[in-house]
């Protein structure tokens, strides 16, 4: 009877003989079997990239559009062929409306002027 205690303590999950070379020897495995299946992963996700960019490519000759790396790239080049004798970086352009602030002002100003009457436009000019 005493054996089938034994037996019932480990079929519950009491306390077995664990040796400790098995539990690293298992551990390596598993940690194997995770590097392989990542491994599987990239290379198929590496695939269907590869004939995505095939279709891409298609669709790009088709349509004679370049590549976003090709167009950035030159658009880089052009920029610093611009600027390359200058110390500073090249301006921006202003948007319409944020720099000619003096020149609106003056355009409002002038519409107003023209719905007043006489006496009102003689206050403000002076």
């Amino acid at each position: 009877m005493l054996w089938a205690t034994k037996d019932m303590g480990k079929m519950l999950g009491g306390e077995e003989d664990k040796d400790p070379e098995a539990e690293k020897e298992k551990e390596e495995e598993r940690q194997e079997a995770l590097r392989q299946q990542e491994e599987e992963r990239k290379a198929k996700y590496a695939k269907m990239e590869a004939e995505r960019e095939v279709i891409r490519q298609g669709i790009r000759d088709k349509y004679g559009i370049k590549k976003r790396e090709d167009a950035e790239a030159e658009a880089q080049a052009a920029m610093e062929q611009a600027s390359e004798g200058s110390l500073t970086r090249p301006k921006k352009a202003v948007p319409a409306g944020c720099g000619d602030e003096e020149e609106e002002e003056e355009s409002i100003m002038d519409t107003v002027m023209k719905y007043l009457p006489g006496p009102l436009q003689d206050m403000f000019k002076k």
